[in-house]
C-alpha cells in the first residue's frame, strides 16, 4: 500500500473518530444518573428512563470500543503494517478495507477458510 492510499485511510479513520467523538459529547446527558424523585416522576416514567439510560450506556459502549479499533488501526498505519491480515501476512482486499477500516484479518482468515 503506497502513502497516498495510507493517507486516505488514515482520513477516514480519523474522520469517523471525530464524528463518535461528536456523537459522544452530545449523548452525555441521557447517560447521567436517573434521580428518584417519586414526587415529579411516576414509577413508569422512571423505568422509561432508566431504559433510556442503559440504551445510551451501551451505545456509548459501543462507540468507546470503536474508538479502541479505530486508534488500533491509525497505528498500524503509523507503523506500516496497515492492510496486512494479522493472522497470515497476506494483503487485506481494498473492498474488505472500504467496509470496515479497522479490519486486522483477511476475508479468508476472518471467515475460518485458512487452516
Amino acid at each position: 500500500m503506497n502513502d497516498t492510499e495510507l493517507s486516505a485511510y488514515r482520513a477516514k479513520l480519523e474522520a469517523r473518530r471525530d464524528e463518535l467523538r461528536a456523537l459522544s459529547s452530545g449523548a452525555k446527558a441521557s447517560r447521567k444518573p436517573v434521580e428518584l424523585d417519586q414526587q415529579s416522576v411516576g414509577r413508569l416514567s422512571r423505568q422509561d428512563a432508566l431504559q433510556q439510560q442503559a440504551m445510551a450506556n451501551a451505545q456509548e459502549a459501543r462507540r468507546v470500543h470503536e474508538q479502541r479499533k479505530i486508534e488500533a488501526a491509525i497505528k498500524r498505519i503509523d507503523e506500516r503494517e496497515y492492510g496486512w491480515c494479522a493472522e497470515c501476512g497476506e494483503a487485506i482486499a481494498p473492498k474488505r478495507l472500504e467496509i470496515d477500516l479497522t479490519a486486522v484479518l483477511c476475508a479468508p482468515c476472518a471467515g475460518g477458510a485458512r487452516p
